[in-house]
C-alpha cells in the first residue's frame, strides 16, 4: 500500500519523458549553474548595506556610471527603455522621425551662420551689407519653416494620438531641427523620405 513510486514507475514512457525533461547543460544558457553558496554569497554581497559613507558614495557612483553608459548606448541606439524622460514615449518617437524625415532650414542654420560671419569680417561694404542681408532671409526662413512644421506636426500628433497629452511634443520637435542631422541625439531611426515608425 505504501510502496515507493520509483520502484513501480519504470515503465519505457517514463522514462522516455524523463529523458525528455533533462536538459542539455550547456544548451540555451551556455555556462554551468553556479553553485548555491556562491550564488548566496553573491546574493549577500550585493544586498549587503555599504559599511561606511565612502563605500556607499562608491556604490552610487559605480551605479551612476552604469545608467549613464547604458543611456549612452540607448541615444545612440534608440532603445527607449534607457532613453533620458524627456525622450521617451511614443508621441516623442514619433515626434522624432517626423523631424528626420524631412529637410529642415534650420538644421543648415551653423553653416550658413559661419559664411555669414565670414562675410562681416571681409572688410568691403557690400560682403557686410550681403552678410546682413543672408542673416535676416535665414532668419525669416526658418521661422517660416518652423511655424508650417509645428502646424503639419501638430495636424500628424492629433491624428496619430487622439486624447493623449501632447504638451511640449511641438517644442521638442522644433528644437531637434535646429541640429545638424549627424548631431541628434538621440540618433535618427528612419531615412529622408520614410514614413515614422508605428
Amino acid at each position: 500500500m505504501f510502496r515507493s513510486r520509483s520502484k513501480e514507475d519504470h515503465s519505457p514512457a517514463a522514462e522516455a519523458a524523463e529523458e525528455l525533461t533533462q536538459r542539455d547543460p550547456q544548451a540555451p544558457k551556455g555556462r554551468p549553474t553556479p553553485k548555491r553558496r556562491d550564488a548566496q554569497a553573491q546574493r549577500r554581497s550585493l544586498s549587503k548595506p555599504p559599511a561606511n559613507r565612502k563605500e556607499a558614495a562608491k556604490r552610487a557612483r559605480e551605479a551612476r556610471r552604469a545608467d549613464m553608459a547604458k543611456q549612452r548606448e540607448a541615444l545612440a541606439t534608440g532603445d527607449e527603455r534607457y532613453l533620458p524622460p524627456r525622450d521617451r514615449g511614443p508621441t516623442r518617437r514619433f515626434a522624432r522621425d517626423y523631424i528626420d524625415a524631412k529637410w529642415h532650414i534650420a538644421e543648415f542654420f551653423l553653416p550658413i551662420a559661419v559664411l555669414i560671419l565670414v562675410l562681416s569680417i571681409v572688410p568691403n561694404v557690400q560682403a557686410k551689407n550681403l552678410s546682413l542681408v543672408l542673416w535676416m532671409g535665414v532668419i525669416a526662413m526658418i521661422v517660416l519653416d518652423s511655424v508650417v512644421t509645428a502646424r503639419r506636426l501638430k495636424k500628424a500628433l492629433r491624428e496619430r494620438f487622439p486624447g493623449e497629452n501632447l504638451r511640449g511634443v511641438t517644442m521638442y520637435a522644433l528644437m531637434r531641427t535646429l541640429q545638424m542631422r549627424r548631431m541628434r541625439l538621440p540618433k535618427p531611426q528612419v531615412a529622408r523620405g520614410e514614413a515614422p515608425r508605428r
